[in-house]
């Protein structure tokens, strides 16, 4: 092949590995709300609530009925970009809103949680070990490029590939960025008091500590009302980690 037909073949290749990743590397958070009722809940107070689509560009939330604006306008989803996720509060799936199916689903992720198998743990220790060595990872796979660059036929073409080449690295372990967090990470599956900043307040809430990313943390079985004058109701929350702190162990 002429370097022209290489280097629009690494393009390609390049192109394809980032749109996949890009396509399953969505928030472990959100991914586990999509599909369900869930109510957005805003910083400046404003609310949203849908069957909830998660994209790795941001989040849906799908009307069960159309929906008149002030304008006269009618609306049948809310869309949330990634760029805007400063702006949400918590993301609150009531149990009661769940269809029969969901709530099956949902009940049997709690189990799985609170009582995580030795299949489950093993996984989740493996994945920690790799984001904690991910550093070294990358060194590694540095230097086998450069002795291959040194000592294969391909080098050449690796070599005269550079930008392409670092680009589909940077993509590979670009899908590995969950953050890992010691102190959180023992407490996975334990119930926890999750303190909750909203404005000039801070709310506590206790329950199952479901899940953590490097932007949200993830709560179930939690008593909770969006206004003081609501009655709670039994929900799971997804707070923004800027807004949620687990503070105490629970149990």
């Amino acid at each position: 092949m002429d370097t022209f037909g290489i280097t629009v073949f690494f393009i390609v290749l390049v192109t394809v590995v980032a749109a996949f990743i890009r396509r399953v590397k969505r928030d472990k958070c959100l991914k586990d709300f999509e599909h369900d009722m869930v109510t957005l809940e805003q910083v400046s107070g404003k609310t949203a609530w849908g069957k909830l689509n998660v994209e790795n560009t941001g989040l849906e939330l799908v009307y069960t009925d159309k929906h008149s604006d002030a304008d006269g306008h009618d609306e049948t989803s809310y869309v949330l970009y990634k760029g805007e996720f400063g702006n949400i509060q918590a993301l609150v799936r009531y149990h009661d809103e769940l269809s029969e199916a969901n709530k099956k689903e949902r009940d049997r992720e709690l189990e799985m949680t609170y009582h995580p198998s030795l299949p489950r743990r093993l996984k989740r220790r493996i994945l920690n070990v790799f984001k904690t060595i991910r550093d070294s990872i990358v060194e590694v796979i540095n230097i086998l490029i450069s002795q291959a660059k040194k000592a294969t036929p391909a080098g050449t073409v690796l070599t005269s590939q550079d930008k392409y080449v670092s680009q589909m690295k940077q993509e590979l372990m670009g899908a590995a960025g969950t953050s890992y967090e010691p102190l959180l990470e023992k407490y996975i599956g334990r119930k926890v008091v999750l303190e909750i900043i909203k404005g000039d307040r801070v709310l506590e809430c206790c329950g199952v500590l479901k899940e953590y990313t490097a932007e949200f943390v993830e709560i179930m079985d939690v008593a909770y009302r969006l206004k003081t004058d609501e009655e709670t109701r039994m929900a799971d929350l997804i707070v923004p980690r800027k807004f949620g702190i687990v503070r105490h162990l629970g149990e």
